[in-house]
């Protein structure tokens, strides 16, 4: 293990150490300290990032270099979004249930941090302010680590941070960067058991892929995003075009934007070209089958690997089913477990789909661009989980603490 690691993972360890027993007003000074910082440190935030924004220019995707670009808007979502933690109620010590046992033991279940949190994440450096600002409420440490495409700008919103803190006296190790980006050194990242509790990545199928399998610390999976809309045969027509544009084209990028389309046979005539009419006009391209093409002439033809893409792009696939049985299936097949949508009138329909469809978020008569932390009320996300164990969905403060039993006796010993 790499002497660096190793300094890192002591400093956070010591770190944690305090910060997960600091009060909840102390933590709030801090965070809102460090929001105010970040804004007035704007100049300087955006003088880093440009220098990222140049070197990426004409080697990524108009869609990667989006998640990467920062302006004063963005600084100041992440000012904000620090300011609404700290209005958020603070997680640790609460009291999750208590038991009194017949010998007169009283057994409480209180939430407690985590300890050490690793995050591996790609192209967006406004994570850097997100992650911190809720791993510390929580009273977790965090060690980051971004891509190189981002890294002076992760380095400068770090080196804010980390000098707020100590003007209102926490200690700085609260956030650290690992400047170096290398895979190799990532994977040892992914090893560091010595000191890390948890390890989060964020970012692309391949990477996410690689922490899963890679990594000996616990690992939450988050984010691939092959999320699809269902428009059900009694769809109102209009509403299904407006969901389906808001959850295409609004910011392509990102991780809860559509990428596929399911479309009931019995309204596909009337509601497939008014899709394509709309999306047609802000250059999404749509791929299907031979039963979308013979409405849609213009379509593209669509393969399984369409079908299972997160184009995080101007593209989308388009099904055409029979019923809700065949909707259902091609969801579940293809879906990555994020957010699914179905528009219908037909109550029926609507509650299989909320309990059949497998994934994290399910919704119904509304765009899955709400899977996000601040539109569910948590927060500044750290991520969104889509597995099933400890956390699942959007990721607040409750979701990076853990828990235990403290128990209360007057002397009670064990006879059998």
């Amino acid at each position: 293990m790499n002497q660096l690691l190793n300094e890192l993972g002591r400093n956070a360890k010591k770190a944690a150490a305090t910060i997960s027993v600091l009060d909840t007003d102390k933590k709030d000074e801090a965070l809102l300290a460090v929001a105010d910082a970040l804004v007035a440190n704007t100049s300087k935030i955006l003088e880093a990032n440009a220098q990222d924004v140049m070197a990426a220019r004409n080697k990524v995707s108009k869609a990667l270099l989006d998640r990467l670009s920062l302006d004063e808007k963005r600084i100041e979502s992440m000012s904000i979004g620090l300011k609404q933690i700290a209005r958020l109620t603070d997680p640790v010590n609460s009291l999750i249930e208590k038991i009194e046992r017949p010998n007169g033991l009283i057994i409480e279940k209180r939430r407690v941090s985590l300890g050490v949190i690793a995050i591996i994440y790609e192209s967006r450096p406004n994570v850097t302010a997100d992650s911190f600002g809720l791993c510390f409420k929580s009273g977790n440490a965090v060690i980051l680590r971004g891509g190189s495409d981002a890294i002076h700008s992760n380095i400068a919103i770090a080196s804010v941070i980390r000098e707020a803190l100590t003007s209102v006296g926490v200690d700085k190790d609260a956030v650290q960067v690992l400047e170096d980006t290398s895979h190799e050194t990532a994977n040892e990242l992914m090893k560091l058991n010595k000191y890390v509790d948890l390890l989060i990545p964020r970012g692309g199928a391949g990477l996410i892929r690689s922490v899963v399998e890679n990594s000996s610390v616990p690992v939450i999976e988050t984010g691939v995003g092959n999320c699809h809309v269902f428009v059900d045969e009694t769809a109102d027509i209009d509403m299904a075009v407006k969901i389906i544009d808001n959850a295409k084209t609004q910011r392509m990028g990102v991780c809860n934007a559509i990428e596929s389309l399911v479309i009931h046979s019995g309204i596909a005539e009337s509601v497939l070209p008014e899709i394509y009419r709309d999306l047609n006009a802000k250059s999404v391209i749509l791929r299907g089958d031979s039963r979308a093409q013979a409405i849609i002439s213009d379509i593209e033809t669509a393969t399984d690997e369409d079908y299972a893409k997160e184009y995080l792009g101007p593209m989308i696939s388009v099904k055409i089913v029979d019923n809700i049985d065949e909707a259902i299936e091609h969801v579940n097949r293809y879906t990555t477990h994020h957010s699914e949508a179905i528009i219908t009138k037909d109550k029926a329909n609507a509650d299989r789909f909320l309990k059949e469809i497998d994934a994290a978020c399910v919704y119904v008569n509304a765009s899955t661009r709400f899977t996000d932390g601040f539109e569910f009320g948590l927060g500044a996300e750290i991520g969104i989980s889509t597995q099933k164990f400890h956390a699942r969905g959007p990721m607040g403060l409750e979701a990076l603490t853990s828990y235990k039993y403290q128990i209360h006796g007057d002397g009670q010993i064990r006879e059998l």
